[in-house]
């Protein structure tokens, strides 16, 4: 990655600014360069031309040689997972679609592809532990999470639970890169920024993957989403899969 993209991580990262009653406000995002705009609009930029194709190809090819590629990969994991817990092997996380939005409205998901990483009870436990579910609450992830299964534990060290996700990449559902994917319940925490981010494609990958994943509190996702959506490029694109690369091999925030 270059070291543009890396001194706009660091400036993403900053703290949000309090008001007098000590809660967050919605400020402009941090800026450490002409090269780094202010990213508070509320709706998203126009992308540089023949960006929206050149990006579909770049996903189609992607997913397509990707899949063909991993088709062995995919079928030892299935059986790992098969032989250390009972279970589907994949699990389906019901996720936003990208779409036109509004405040208030009922909004469209789809199911996006993983390996089974989990007890098949996993949510079913969760509700069972509430001091557990509070937890959960917060960022939407436990860190030492109970419900992971052992196969499942070496797959998210290693990011192979994302890998079925290709399928989605394939269908026009996700794009390789794009701002991450969320449940329903986590859209409240993109506010006042809803329709922006469900006007692009979730990602297989992006700019908050690459900038820590997990140690990236929810609050900074927010902040590099939206930085994403607003200076998205075929170019910045690259950058982001390539940094990814490197991201999954030291297995850097990865729980």
């Amino acid at each position: 990655m270059s070291h543009s993209l890396e001194q706009t991580v660091a400036s993403l990262s900053a703290k949000p600014s309090k008001s007098h009653g000590g809660k967050a406000e919605h400020e402009t995002f941090p800026v450490a360069s002409p090269m780094i705009p202010a990213a508070n609009a509320l709706t998203t930029s126009a992308y540089p031309p023949g960006y929206a194709s050149a990006k579909r190809v770049l996903d189609t090819l992607g997913a397509g040689i990707g899949l063909l590629l991993l088709f062995p990969l995919f079928a030892v994991i299935a059986i790992l997972i098969a032989m250390d817990s009972p279970g589907p092997i994949f699990h389906r996380r019901r996720v936003l679609a990208k779409q036109p939005f509004t405040p208030g409205d009922v909004p469209q998901t789809f199911d996006a592809f993983k390996f089974r990483t989990m007890i098949p009870d996993a949510d079913d436990w969760l509700v069972r532990n509430p001091a557990i579910w509070a937890q959960y609450q917060v960022e939407f992830k436990l860190k030492d999470d109970p419900r992971i299964t052992k196969v499942g534990n070496w797959l998210r060290r290693t990011s192979l639970d994302e890998l079925p996700q290709l399928i989605n990449v394939l269908c026009g559902q996700m794009s390789l890169v794009g701002p991450r994917m969320i449940t329903p319940a986590e859209l409240q925490h993109y506010a006042p920024f809803e329709s922006k981010l469900m006007a692009v494609l979730p990602g297989l990958t992006g700019f908050w993957q690459v900038s820590g994943r997990s140690n990236v509190s929810y609050p900074e996702r927010v902040r590099l989403d939206m930085w994403y959506i607003d200076n998205r490029s075929l170019r910045l694109d690259l950058e982001i899969l390539w940094r990814t690369v490197g991201t999954v091999i030291l297995r850097r925030g990865a729980h």
